[in-house]
C-alpha cells in the first residue's frame, strides 16, 4: 500500500525538484505561447523543458508515495544521473534558446515572453545544479556510483557526446580516413560510457566477473588517450588550417567543425578529471 512521504517535497532537494518542475514548465509554456519554436533548435529546447518537467514530476510522485523501491533499478543512481542530465540539458536551451530567437532590439510582447522563458529556464538550470549538489556522494562514499564525482563525469562524458554527434555531418569525414578514426573515437567512448551507466542504473554490474573499479580506471585511460589523437586529428583534417569562409551561416560546416574541436577538448579535459578521482577512490583510499 502506498504511504505519504511529506518528506519527498519539504526537503531541500524536494524542493529543487519542485522548483524545476515548476520553471521547466513556465519556460516551455510562455514558448509554446509565442508559437515560434519551430525549428530544430526550437524543438530541441521544447522537448529539454517538457522531458525534465514530465520526468521530475514522475520522481516527486513516486517518491511521495514512496512506490520506487517497488522499481528494479538503483533509485539514487537513477535520480542523481537524471539530475546530472536535466542540468545539461536544461544549460544547453538556456543558451541556445535565446541566441537562435530572440533579436534586437527586443521590444515585441512576443519577445518579452521569449526572454522570461530564458530567465525561466536559467532559474531552471540553477534548481537541477542544485539538486546536483545536494545529492553528490560525499567524499568516500561509493555506495551510489553515479552521485559520485567519477559518476557524474559519465554522464558529462555521455552528454557532450551526444552533443558531437548531432554536429557531424556524414558527408564531412566519409572516405576521410583521419576524420572517420575521430568518429570512431567519439562513439566507441559513447557507447562503453553509456553501458556504464545503464548497467549501474539497472544494478547489473555486479555480474561482471572482474574488478570493476580497476576496470574503470583503464577504461578511463584508454579514452583519454583516444580523446587525445581526436583533439589533434579533428582540427588538423576537419579545418586544416582554414580561416572561417565569408559566406559561412549559422549552419555553415566550418562552425559545425569547430564547435566539435571544443567539444572534443571538453570530454578530454572531463576524461582525465575521471581518470584522476577514479584512480584515487581505487589506490588512494583512506584507511578505516
Amino acid at each position: 500500500m502506498a504511504t505519504l512521504n511529506l518528506r519527498a517535497l519539504t526537503s531541500w532537494v524536494g524542493i529543487a525538484r519542485l522548483l524545476a518542475v515548476v520553471l521547466s514548465c513556465l519556460s516551455f509554456s510562455l514558448v509554446a505561447s509565442t508559437g515560434d519554436f519551430r525549428s530544430p533548435y526550437g524543438t530541441w529546447c521544447m522537448f529539454t523543458w517538457c522531458f525534465c518537467f514530465a520526468v521530475t514530476l514522475l520522481v516527486l510522485l513516486l517518491e511521495l508515495l514512496e512506490l520506487y523501491p517497488l522499481l528494479p533499478l538503483s533509485w539514487d543512481d537513477f535520480t542523481s544521473a537524471f539530475s546530472m542530465l536535466a542540468a545539461l540539458m536544461v544549460f544547453t536551451s538556456s543558451v541556445v534558446f535565446p541566441a537562435t530567437f530572440i533579436k534586437s532590439p527586443c521590444s515585441s510582447s512576443q519577445c518579452a515572453r521569449q526572454a522570461v522563458a530564458t530567465t525561466s529556464s536559467c532559474l531552471c538550470f540553477v534548481a537541477y545544479a542544485l539538486e546536483v549538489s545536494l545529492t553528490r556522494a560525499k567524499p568516500g562514499d561509493i555506495s551510489s556510483f553515479l552521485s559520485t564525482v567519477p559518476g557524474l563525469l559519465k554522464v558529462f562524458e555521455a552528454y557532450v557526446a551526444c552533443l558531437i554527434f548531432s554536429l557531424l555531418d556524414k558527408g564531412e569525414y566519409t572516405g576521410r580516413s583521419g576524420l572517420m578514426w575521430c568518429v570512431a573515437v567519439y562513439s566507441l567512448c559513447f557507447i562503453f560510457t553509456l553501458l556504464i551507466i545503464i548497467f549501474t542504473i539497472g544494478r547489473c554490474l555486479t555480474y561482471i566477473p572482474c574488478p570493476l573499479e580497476k576496470v574503470l580506471v583503464g577504461y578511463n585511460a584508454l579514452a583519454l588517450l583516444m580523446y587525445l589523437t581526436a583533439m589533434v586529428v579533428w582540427p588538423l583534417y576537419s579545418l586544416g588550417g582554414r580561416g572561417r569562409p565569408d559566406s559561412c551561416g549559422p549552419d555553415c560546416g566550418w562552425n559545425k567543425n569547430l564547435g566539435i574541436t571544443f567539444l572534443t577538448i571538453f570530454n578530454l579535459i572531463a576524461y582525465l578529471v575521471d581518470l584522476v578521482y577514479s584512480t584515487r577512490m581505487v589506490f588512494f583510499r583512506a584507511p578505516p
